[in-house]
């Protein structure tokens, strides 16, 4: 039996971890673009620290003992032929996972594209540092976690850069509690972030992000300000109820899919979701594999998602909520460290744990 996982990211890297502890005869191949798994929470840090990308970049070979990694970029999904169509070929597939993310969404809005940097690779996270010098003004479109953590960390740097954060909707993180959000703008505003929401953008020069309410002159754009699916779909995130399949022999896990949980629940994009739902499609796929002694398939795994809390960092500073609870500070930054080390133990990078919380609990002393 062979699986496929297309997408190294925090869902296929759970993915196929689990399923080489749980498997030991099936073939299991790890398709992705990158020889490397990319702690992407992290990645807003590189603009600040360089040095950091080695620490929050893990060489696939190194997480695994069975798994057959191929470096190769997934063009497409084949479901009635069961086939992956690679840049380099096809593979065959018994059962596959899609965790290939998403990508940044422009919207069609004119100019966006082609005057903004993402920050999805390592690439855009040096990018925006070499273009960011002193005094300059920074726009970043954008105010959910990923646009608040890169507006925070913009404003820490040395050069001491102009921020202005953009939020289409009232407030900054838009889909979190109240309490949430008032904390989140509170470390943002304290590090001299002027952050407008209820500004709407509507297109990009080479110099200045166009809004509603006029124009904001910029030297470097960033853009966060929305996903699409993966190429490999279409650019669409197909959606998947609590079973998290596609068809019989085919998975969507994460960022890739719109999910809706057992409960009825539209899923947030997320790290914490793509590795729980990675964690329910692995225990599901050892069971078929395993078979059923009494020759029915194996009752499908069912997927609830039930946030424990959220972390976002700001800069040196950090926003925790943990049920109605809202942590800032100190207390809220070991809390983010804590849970990203955690993570780096679980796949097996220990030495990469301890260096992430020297780095995060360090640059805050």
């Amino acid at each position: 039996m062979r699986i496929v996982v297309c997408g190294a990211g925090y869902a296929g890297v759970t993915l196929a971890k689990r399923l080489e502890r749980a498997l030991s005869d099936a073939e299991i191949v790890l398709v992705d673009r990158d020889p490397y798994h990319l702690i992407q929470h992290e990645l807003h840090r590189v603009i600040r620290r360089p040095d950091l990308a080695e620490v929050i970049r893990l060489p696939l070979d190194s997480l695994f003992e069975r798994v057959t990694v191929r470096e190769d970029v997934v063009e497409a999904v084949d479901r009635a032929e069961r086939v992956i169509r690679c840049a380099d070929g096809e593979i065959a597939y018994d059962y596959a996972a899609v965790c290939l993310g998403a990508e940044t969404n422009y919207y069609d809005l004119p100019g966006v594209e082609e005057h903004s940097i993402p920050l999805k690779r390592l690439e855009d996270a040096h990018r925006i540092r070499e273009r960011v010098v002193d005094g300059s003004r920074v726009v970043v479109g954008g105010a959910g976690l990923s646009g608040v953590q890169v507006a925070g960390e913009l404003a820490a740097l040395d050069s001491g850069p102009l921020i202005t954060l953009l939020e289409r909707f009232e407030a900054v993180a838009p889909n979190f509690p109240a309490n949430f959000q008032a904390a989140v703008r509170e470390e943002l505003e304290t590090r001299g972030v002027e952050v407008r929401t209820g500004a709407t953008v509507k297109r990009a020069s080479e110099r200045a992000v166009e809004t509603d309410d006029g124009e904001i002159p910029y030297d470097t754009f960033v853009w966060t300000g929305g996903i699409r699916g993966p190429s490999a779909l279409g650019g669409e995130r197909p959606a998947v109820r609590s079973d998290l399949r596609l068809d019989s022999r085919t998975f969507a896990v994460g960022d890739a899919a719109r999910v809706v949980d057992d409960d009825g629940e539209a899923v947030p994009a997320s790290a914490q979701a793509a590795i729980r739902e990675a964690r329910v499609v692995a225990k599901h796929l050892a069971a078929l594999a395993g078979g059923n002694a009494d020759g029915f398939a194996p009752r499908p795994e069912r997927f609830a998602f039930d946030s424990p809390g959220w972390l976002v960092s700001v800069g040196d500073g950090a926003v925790a909520q943990v049920g109605p609870t809202v942590l800032q500070g100190r207390s809220a930054l070991a809390l983010k460290a804590s849970v990203g080390a955690g993570y780096l133990s679980s796949i097996g990078a220990v030495r990469n744990a301890v260096d992430l919380l020297n780095e995060e609990l360090g640059a805050s002393d």
